[in-house]
């Protein structure tokens, strides 16, 4: 469970967790290295609190 201070917006919880999604963030369709999405949501109602990149190195120059 992901420690954060805050509360939700849409119902007041403050039991947030963390999740990620299948599909990676890609610099491009061609490129064969991605990230993973991680979602910071609340475990009442399913708000989204913050959505962030596992890796932004790859999308680095």
């Amino acid at each position: 469970m992901s420690s954060i201070n805050e509360v939700c917006s849409k119902c007041g919880s403050s039991e947030f967790t963390e999740a990620t999604d299948y599909m990676p963030v890609k610099p491009n369709k061609m490129s064969l290295k991605g990230s993973n999405k991680i979602y910071t949501f609340c475990l009442h109602c399913g708000e989204v609190h913050s959505i962030r990149i596992e890796d932004v190195t790859i999308f680095k120059k």
